[in-house]
């Protein structure tokens, strides 16, 4: 019986050659390949600046920590996603909001986005699951439409006069759609968004992660460029990287910050990565358009991934078989898996976790994402998967759902 991984990380000889000189050139921490892979990636994403860190997660707590927003404010995130986009919201002492997905889709319900608004919502987290981009045109609608409860408490929600909207792109990057007539990346979409290189992820740097931003006039891109950077490393106006290069140890630390600085061990991993990454994207595609093109759709539906408007970044695929229990998904599940078949199921919604639970949330307040989840499952998409698994894959999820 053959062996299908879930999410295998694609490492290849060139990428550890890359990571080798790294090690073989006595500067591994945050150096000039760091400060080269946030070049590549501003230039991939079409945004001036990029801010490297260690995780998609410190990523948007800086933001969160950037914007001001802590104790009294609200933010408003799914209920249907992974817990990194709402305790973030908890690790800077403000108010998680959680917001209810569409009938029978992925995606945030806007309306019920627009109810939760209140005088102290500060910040809209968007999740861009699995690699598909949301409707941003209809969320900043939303959101100007509520301006007028908008309270500001700093001079840089001042200077935005409105609600801040942070796209959680951790599944994202290379993700495109149509947005205000023209195509733009994720990355080029929100006010901010935050890119995960984890090992699962499409690039990877095994662990990190990427916080860009739009360039508007309510931003000072060398200023915000120095922000992230104090906060991601000890509020030290220094790098280590910099004495070295500058022969001047001496440096002030500016404010008790925190530790998320991205190393040149991680960068080398992600540049390797970077010079294939169509590649990746391509082959992703071909793998969810086979499933697409190879199911009884009668039976199963599934996220979408590519139209007219919108290009993923093919991370997941996620498929629901209609009229399914939680219990009927699970035994399928554990009949994959006997066929050699890994899955994963994104998410168990966050009100169905204890720690959300003790926070007095319920699911019963969420019943869309509760829908969405209780009969998904998520297949494996990535480089390593032959055509022949493919279609072994499709063969098997047919068989058993008939």
């Amino acid at each position: 019986m053959r062996t299908i991984q879930f999410s295998p990380p694609d490492i290849r000889e060139e990428d550890i050659e890359s990571v080798a000189e790294v090690l073989r050139s006595g500067w591994i921490t945050t150096g000039t390949k760091t400060l080269e892979f946030e070049k590549k990636l501003a230039d991939y994403i079409g945004t001036d600046r990029v801010v490297c860190c260690s995780s998609c997660t410190i990523g948007m707590e800086m933001i969160l920590r950037v914007l001001g927003i802590g104790p009294g404010d609200e933010v408003i995130v799914p209920a249907y996603t992974y817990t990194a986009s709402a305790s973030v919201i908890n690790h800077v002492g403000a108010k998680i909001v959680f917001c209810d997905t569409a009938k029978d889709s992925f995606w945030i319900d806007y309306d019920h986005l627009s109810s939760l608004i209140t005088e102290r919502t500060k910040a809209v987290i968007i999740v861009d699951l699995a690699g598909g981009i949301c409707d941003y045109e209809r969320i900043y609608q939303v959101i100007e439409d509520k301006q007028f409860l908008f309270r500001p408490r700093n001079g840089i929600q001042s200077a935005f006069g409105r609600i801040a909207v942070i796209a959680d792109s951790a599944h994202a990057l290379g993700a495109r759609c149509i947005f205000r007539g023209k195509w733009s990346k994720a990355g080029n979409i929100a006010d901010f968004s935050a890119f995960s290189f984890h090992a699962v992820k499409n690039l990877t740097t095994a662990e990190g992660g990427a916080i860009t931003w739009k360039s508007c006039s309510a931003i000072d891109n060398d200023e915000m460029t120095s922000k992230f950077n104090l906060l991601i490393l000890h509020g030290q106006s220094k790098t280590a990287f910099s004495k070295i290069r500058d022969n001047n140890w001496e440096y002030d630390v500016l404010y008790p910050a925190y530790k998320g600085n991205m190393t040149d061990i991680m960068a080398a991993l992600g540049l390797s990565q970077m010079k294939r990454f169509d590649e990746i994207l391509s082959r992703r595609r071909f793998i969810i358009e086979s499933y697409q093109e190879g199911f009884d759709l009668s039976k199963i539906s599934y996220n979408e991934s590519y139209n007219e408007h919108m290009i993923s970044s093919g991370h997941l695929f996620l498929m629901r078989v209609k009229d399914y229990s939680e219990t009927e998904r699970n035994n399928m599940i554990n009949e994959l898996v006997k066929s050699g078949i890994s899955v994963n199921v994104h998410y168990k919604p966050l009100p169905m976790m204890t720690a959300y639970k003790n926070m007095g949330f319920d699911i019963s307040d969420y019943p869309n994402a509760f829908c969405q989840y209780r009969n998904e499952i998520t297949l494996p998409v990535h480089m390593m998967i032959s055509n022949d698994d493919i279609n072994y894959i499709i063969q098997t999820v047919n068989e058993i759902v008939d």
